[in-house]
C-alpha cells in the first residue's frame, strides 16, 4: 500500500505556486494564458479556503520574469514572495526549508514552465526530500504542448500524481457536510468553473430561489407598442 492512496485533505498536504510571472506566462502555448491563470487563482483561493500551507517562489523577477500575477497575491498577500535564481526551486534553501516548516509531505505544485521548473523541482523534491508530487495539470503551462505532455508523462513515470485544480477543490471539501467551507467553496465554482459554476447559479437562484449573488439596477419588463 502507498500514502498516495490517500486523499488529500486540509491536513495533509502543502502548496506550492511556481514562477507564475508575467514573462513566464508569455512563452506558454499548452493552454489559453487566461484559463491557467484563471484556474492558478482558483487553486490559490482553494488553498485560503481550507487554510493550507502555502510557498510562492519567483525566479529572476527583475531581471526577467516580472512581477508574481497580482490576482494571486490578492488572494495570499500575507505569504513572502522566495526569489532565487536557479530554473530549479529545490536548489534554493528557502524553499527546502519553507517546505519543512509546512511539515506536510504531500505537496500540491503549479508552476511555470510544466518542462523545467515543475519537472526539475518534482523530480528533485521526490529524489531527495522524500515528498509526494500532486502536479496540478491545468494550473501549469509548458511552451508547446508536447512539452507539456511529455513533461507530465517523464513526471508520472517517476512517481508523481496528475490531478486539476477543481479535483484538488472539491477532494479537500470531499463532504457537502462540511458546511464551514461549503459557501467559499461554492464561491470558487460560481466565479471560476464555467458551465459548472453557471449551473449552480442557475440552481440557486431559479431552483432554490435564492437572491442573485449581484445586485443590479431595475429590470424593466417588456414594452410592446
Amino acid at each position: 500500500m502507498t500514502s498516495k492512496l490517500d486523499l488529500l485533505t486540509p491536513e495533509n498536504c502543502q502548496f506550492i505556486f511556481i514562477d507564475h510571472q508575467p514573462q513566464m506566462a508569455f512563452g506558454v502555448t499548452s493552454v489559453d494564458r487566461q484559463t491557467l491563470k484563471n484556474n492558478v487563482v482558483a487553486l490559490a483561493k482553494a488553498a485560503r479556503v481550507f487554510n493550507i500551507p502555502t510557498t510562492i517562489t519567483t525566479v529572476e523577477t527583475l531581471s526577467f520574469s516580472g512581477y508574481t500575477y497580482p490576482e494571486l497575491l490578492g488572494v495570499l498577500p500575507q505569504h513572502e514572495i522566495l526569489e532565487r535564481t536557479s530554473m530549479n526551486s529545490w536548489d534554493d534553501e528557502k524553499v527546502r526549508e519553507a517546505l519543512r516548516q509546512n511539515g506536510r509531505r504531500k505537496v500540491v505544485v503549479s508552476g511555470l514552465w510544466t518542462e523545467v521548473c515543475n519537472t526539475m523541482f518534482a523530480c528533485s523534491a521526490m529524489a531527495e526530500g522524500h515528498y509526494e508530487i500532486y502536479m496540478v495539470a491545468d494550473a501549469s503551462g509548458g511552451t508547446s504542448t508536447e512539452a507539456h505532455d511529455y513533461s507530465m508523462q517523464r513526471m508520472i513515470q517517476a512517481g508523481v500524481v496528475p490531478v486539476t485544480w477543481q479535483q484538488v477543490l472539491l477532494e479537500l471539501q470531499r463532504d457537502w457536510a462540511h458546511r464551514e467551507t461549503y459557501e467559499a467553496v461554492m464561491d470558487i465554482v460560481r466565479e471560476h468553473s464555467g458551465a459548472y459554476g453557471m449551473g449552480v447559479d442557475y440552481a440557486y437562484t431559479m431552483v432554490h430561489k435564492a437572491d442573485e449573488r449581484i445586485k443590479h439596477g431595475p429590470r424593466r419588463d417588456t414594452v410592446f407598442s
